[in-house]
């Protein structure tokens, strides 16, 4: 796909412009998810539907390139072109399987950060 950059870094991104490619952040995790942000240039975020969370086929669709698995939990409402995703720690990347164990926080137990 054109906008897709294997970078994991880009200058720009940092100084809060819109990079040029796609760019994923590194993954960071808690206690039960591995998470991951993704900085959509401005090509892409248009094309992408706005207050809505993406399905894995949606976000597959607009070129990203992650492992199977991830969902697309939040949006950033002051920076809709970075999106949030996450996965439980443990999902099978190939096929996208949860583990049999996971259970998931109830909804008075989750926390986020984006508003």
């Amino acid at each position: 796909h054109p906008f897709v950059s294997s970078s994991r870094g880009d200058e720009a991104a940092g100084q809060g412009t819109m990079p040029r490619t796609i760019q994923y952040s590194e993954k960071y995790n808690d206690d039960m998810y591995e998470y991951r942000h993704v900085i959509l240039p401005s090509e892409v975020a248009r094309m992408c539907p706005k207050n809505k969370l993406l399905s894995e086929t949606e976000w597959r669709n607009l070129g990203f390139q992650q492992s199977r698995g991830g969902e697309h939990y939040a949006i950033h409402k002051p920076e809709p072109h970075i999106l949030l995703f996450r996965r439980p720690i443990g999902t099978d990347p190939l096929t996208g399987k949860v583990p049999e164990n996971f259970k998931p926080r109830s909804a008075n137990e989750q926390v986020v950060e984006a508003h």
